[in-house]
């Protein structure tokens, strides 16, 4: 799917903003429309496991999304789309598509995205910022703590000039207290 892309752009919305794992000779800062970032994936590797799942973030219909987006050369394509499928598909629970995102300086491209799958039993669907912080502050995976990743993903977005109310409001309710 991925492969008849003139140029190959990365969409990320959530670790891959600041944990990319592929080389990439560009990244901007970059809208989809359609879709919105949620924490409403329950993580039972990465940030979780099977008894105990965290929460990571699913490009999830509706509204739109800022974000970044990374152009990988032509000879990291095959590379990148093989780690990237290794990353986001071990549990099926993202759906790779490619869709049309506005780059910052203007250009409309193509770029691979991974949409969460509604139907699949992973999907937490909307949570309170109440329900996703309890979660979050009991979890931990193969790739770390699941507060580790909201606050990573919160001081992100802050420097991109992003606002996530929701979200910031899990990262402060995650966030250890300074007496």
């Amino acid at each position: 799917m991925a492969c008849d892309m003139d140029e190959f752009w990365v969409f990320g919305y959530g670790s891959l903003m600041w944990n990319p794992g592929f080389p990439y000779v560009e990244r901007q800062v970059a809208r989809v429309h359609g879709f919105r970032r949620s924490l409403c994936v329950r993580s039972t590797a990465h940030r979780g496991t099977m008894e105990n799942p965290g929460l990571v973030m699913g490009l999830d219909r509706g509204g739109s999304c800022r974000g970044m987006a990374f152009r990988v050369a032509d000879a990291d394509r095959e590379d990148a789309l093989d780690y990237l499928r290794k990353r986001e598909l071990i549990t099926n629970v993202y759906v790779e598509r490619v869709v049309s995102i506005s780059l910052a300086d203007g250009r409309r491209v193509r770029s691979v995205t991974y949409v969460v799958d509604r139907l699949h039993p992973q999907y937490a669907g909307n949570l309170s910022v109440e329900e996703a912080a309890a979660v979050v502050l009991r979890s931990h995976g193969q790739s770390g703590p699941n507060d580790a990743y909201v606050l990573n993903t919160v001081a992100q977005l802050k420097q991109m000039g992003i606002r996530d109310l929701w979200l910031e409001a899990v990262g402060e309710a995650v966030s250890p207290k300074v007496a």
